[in-house]
């Protein structure tokens, strides 16, 4: 057992690559630091990934392992991946070593997994955070040595020890929640009329091609309905997006690559269409957001599709499936959005699924595994 006597408390936590992992790795190390202003914390994610940009961004140190994911279209490809693995495992026992953590958080993303494989082979205790309701290969062979598992969804025993699951559910950014009375001034922002519905359309931090696709060649459509649009397009998409934009005859349409407050266009919206991430879906359901989910195929597992069914099951969310969507998508949000009650018992059966305290749900656990 470690005394609070003792040093401060360091804290390695591993993963990346999307917002989706991202956003809850820094929702941990900001609570941590809340509790523990002394503890050292150290990131480690991937070189090439948004991690390297994001977590300095918020005030924490970061290390870069060469790491990438299977190739799967390239299979020759894979040597190289199998060379930069190598080199991630040895980079991880050489850092584990000289920061001598207490305990190793893996959050997901490639860094997750030679950083935790090295931690565990070094005695030091590991705990995963699990986003998705499938598990993934990676977190499947990591459980074997990890002490806990928190997860977001009921059901998990199919993929891990049943003994070392607790439920917290996923990190939401507290910013989020703090906004939702504020939709007036979030509609003032954007530069929306608070006399009509409102549409959020997300894709991700990158973007998603088929939503913003589905969406621009329908742009009329939202103005002849009434419907104002918010719709962020991702990084690789803006350009595109403004062809269409200057052809429409609506100008209610707000439009951008990126939303920096992102908690006023969730107050705004009256309906969101999103990804089907782990991360988005917690926040919707504790936002008590109606939701049109599109997964994307492009995912290990298929676990976007897997995510949005736990909702759909439970009639919290309506889906549509990515090669559907060209077809379906705005015609069946308009639907949604014109319809009050339909708005209402959407709102109220995804905010049932909602897990409170998260983050402080799943620190209690980091601190009670170092205590032990």
């Amino acid at each position: 057992m470690r005394s609070e006597s003792m040093r401060p408390y360091k804290f390695i936590i591993s993963g990346g690559g999307t917002g989706g992992h991202i956003f809850p790795a820094i929702s941990i190390a900001n609570t941590i630091k809340q509790r523990y202003p002394d503890a050292e914390i150290l990131f480690i994610g991937a070189d090439d990934r948004m991690e390297m940009e994001r977590v300095p961004a918020a005030g924490y140190r970061i290390v870069g392992l060469p790491v990438s994911g299977l190739d799967r279209a390239n299979l020759l490809n894979n040597i190289k991946v199998i060379l930069r693995l190598g080199k991630s495992l040895r980079l991880a026992k050489k850092t584990v070593s000289a920061f001598k953590p207490d305990i190793a958080i893996g959050v997901g993303g490639y860094a997750s997994a030679p950083t935790l494989w090295m931690a565990s082979s070094a005695k030091v205790p590991t705990l995963i955070q699990e986003q998705n309701s499938y598990a993934g290969v990676t977190n499947k062979l990591l459980a074997r040595k990890a002490k806990k598992i928190c997860v977001a969804y009921e059901g998990m025993e199919k993929f891990f020890p049943a003994e070392k699951l607790v439920i917290t559910g996923n990190p939401v950014r507290k910013e989020l929640e703090e906004s939702m009375d504020n939709r007036e001034e979030a509609l003032r922002f954007f530069g929306l009329s608070p006399e009509k519905k409102t549409i959020l359309v997300v894709g991700g931090s990158l973007g998603a091609r088929t939503i913003n696709r589905s969406i621009q060649g329908k742009l009329d459509m939202f103005a002849d309905a009434g419907i104002q649009l918010i719709w962020q397009t991702g990084r690789y998409y803006p350009e595109e997006a403004r062809k269409h934009l200057a052809a429409c005859k609506d100008k209610t349409i707000w439009c951008s690559d990126f939303i920096t407050r992102m908690d006023y266009a969730y107050a705004a919206a009256d309906l969101v269409i999103s990804r089907a991430g782990a991360g988005s879906i917690s926040e919707l359901c504790l936002l008590k957001k109606p939701v049109i989910l599109v997964p994307s195929p492009n995912v290990a597992e298929d676990h976007q599709t897997k995510n949005a069914l736990a909702l759909v099951h439970k009639d919290a969310a309506l889906m549509i499936p990515d090669a559907e969507a060209p077809e379906q998508l705005v015609s069946v949000a308009l639907n949604v959005a014109g319809n009050e009650e339909r708005l209402k018992s959407l709102s109220e059966h995804i905010s049932l699924l909602a897990q409170h305290n998260s983050t402080e749900r799943i620190v209690d656990e980091i601190i009670r595994i170092i205590n032990h």
